[in-house]
């Protein structure tokens, strides 16, 4: 299905007519609470272009972002009740339904993590490889985030222990920028553009970039999705049209994001998320936009590779039984390319 959507997609050139969507009838719930951690990433770009863009609006909804700062308060805050769907790590839906919770994906907005392992500058002679990260600070976007399980494979990988050094949330923007500057971390994972804007200050060296599938397969040894939309599947069972609608906003918003440029991305985009630099924001645009999905679901080869990783990592998943088809439903997203 992967396949032939992709092949009809690139046949019609991606000229769907989205602007109706695949609408039924009025949206169960207009008023959608939506979490997110860390919206100026571009990990996010997806979710802040339907939002710049008008397209939750176009669907007749009205969706409070709510910002966390960090995935796993995302999560938690699905948990508790407080939003009604979240835009997060797609690991999340796996966990999740290992400790008996049915969260579903069912749009995916980045195919490939996008994260970035950097050392700092000053201390590259003695961080050479992930197996130099034993008693250091690193910082990540908050423990337990997609940024902390990816540094925490790097070590495992590399015969350490996930617990062999120091994980400290450092949050989504300017207070990454900072905790690398004040020398408050010695290790940053994170994302464009905050790696895009320590780069080109000479902060850092890069050592592990998921941006690029070729950077992605060479630490995963194949594709490894990041960024998707999911739920409750009870919210989405109760709110098949209110879901529906969401998805059709976010599958325009990936249809947008593939057709323009860094400048017009940088043009929608709050001033702000640029950190002080629009042609910098432009190149880390640039950097990141392999990254996000083509059609909006997730390969099954992916899903694989991040339950495989957990199994590494976690030892409650050592023998766990995931139902990986319960943790993604490609349903909405194939019903947003069809009039």
């Amino acid at each position: 299905m992967r396949i032939a959507l992709c092949g009809a997609l690139a046949i019609a050139g991606l000229a769907l007519s989205l602007a109706g969507g695949a609408l039924a009838g009025d949206p169960e719930k207009k008023d959608v609470a939506l979490a997110v951690g860390g919206k100026p990433l571009l990990y996010y770009l997806p979710l802040t272009i339907a939002e710049r863009k008008g397209f939750f609006k176009e669907e007749g909804l009205n969706v409070e972002i709510n910002d966390l700062g960090g995935g796993a308060k995302s999560l938690q805050a699905l948990m508790g009740g407080s939003v009604d769907v979240v835009t997060g790590a797609y690991d999340h839906t796996i966990r999740m339904q290992q400790k008996g919770q049915d969260i579903r994906a069912v749009a995916e907005l980045g195919r490939f993590p996008a994260i970035v392992i950097a050392v700092r500058k000053d201390l590259a002679g003695e961080i050479k490889s992930p197996a130099d990260f034993k008693g250091r600070k690193i910082g990540v976007t908050a423990p337990g985030s997609g940024t902390a399980l990816t540094v925490q494979y790097v070590m495992v990988k590399s015969g350490l222990s996930p617990s062999d050094a120091v994980l400290i949330g450092v949050g989504g923007g300017a207070s990454a920028v900072a905790a690398i500057k004040q020398r408050q971390i010695d290790v940053l994972v994170h994302l464009d553009p905050v790696i895009a804007k320590l780069e080109s200050d000479g902060d850092i060296t890069i050592m592990i970039d998921t941006r690029t599938e070729d950077g992605t397969r060479a630490l995963f040894g194949g594709s490894n999705p990041a960024a998707v939309l999911y739920a409750k599947s009870d919210f989405v069972k109760r709110n098949p049209e209110t879901t529906q609608r969401l998805v059709n906003a976010f599958v325009k918003s990936l249809n947008w994001i593939a057709k323009a440029t860094p400048e017009e991305i940088a043009a929608v985009v709050p001033p702000e998320y640029h950190l002080g630099d629009r042609d910098l924001y432009m190149r880390a645009v640039d950097n990141s936009k392999e990254s996000y999905s083509l059609d909006g679901i997730t390969d099954p080869r992916g899903m694989e590779s991040v339950l495989a990783m957990l199994k590494m990592l976690e030892p409650d998943f050592a023998d766990a039984r995931i139902d990986l088809a319960k943790t993604f439903d490609p349903s909405f997203v194939q019903k947003a390319w069809v009039k």
